[in-house]
């Protein structure tokens, strides 16, 4: 079954906002670049996809310049940057047609943020009929209020909330979700050992 590589939303917009300084991980890079090496060497495919929100004036706006891979992140030729505005890669995408030219089955979601795109995403695929690797620590996200919290507070009065969902909690939370029902949970090591295509 030929495999796709997909790399949610790993793009400068999220550096800019206040969250980003408790990100669950600063260094998402790394493992995003592990895996992309890992696909190519493997002859998967790849696809970048990037988040944006026209005319917004916010982070997500392409015109203030952010809408762009993380620096450290680079496409190789032929492989495809789609752009989305919906939350998962599907809906506002041409993703699944790319995806049916190649063949490709099964997919490898990494990325940002945890339990919104990436997962989103992962069970958007699965009910579409891919098979679902969710590559957990290739993925980073940030603590969420709950919902009764007051809009706009800073992130200190955010992390000291006892109701705020920290990330390790965020990210136990989606794991528990997609196992066993949308997605295979694995891990950048489990992937880089695996000896065929990615999740095998």
């Amino acid at each position: 079954m030929k495999t796709a590589l997909v790399v949610i939303d790993v793009q400068e917009s999220f550096r800019q906002m206040p969250s980003w300084e408790a990100i669950s991980d600063p260094g998402i890079v790394t493992a995003v670049s592990r895996l992309v090496e890992v696909a190519r060497s493997r002859g998967d495919m790849v696809v970048w996809v990037l988040h944006a929100e026209r005319g917004s004036g916010g982070v997500f706006d392409p015109a203030l310049g952010y809408v762009g891979l993380m620096a450290g992140l680079t496409v190789a030729p032929g492989e495809q940057v789609i752009t989305k505005s919906a939350h998962n890669a599907f809906t506002t995408t041409n993703l699944q047609q790319l995806l049916t030219m190649q063949g490709v089955g099964h997919l490898v979601v990494c990325g940002m943020r945890t339990e919104q795109c990436c997962e989103t995403t992962a069970r958007v695929a699965a009910d579409l009929g891919y098979e679902v690797t969710f590559v957990i620590d290739a993925t980073a996200t940030s603590p969420i209020e709950h919902r009764d919290a007051p809009r706009g507070r800073p992130l200190a009065e955010i992390l000291a909330d006892p109701l705020t969902l920290s990330t390790a909690d965020v990210r136990a939370r989606t794991e528990y979700a997609l196992a066993g029902r949308f997605a295979a949970i694995r891990t950048v090591a489990e992937l880089d050992a695996a000896p065929a295509a990615l999740g095998a």
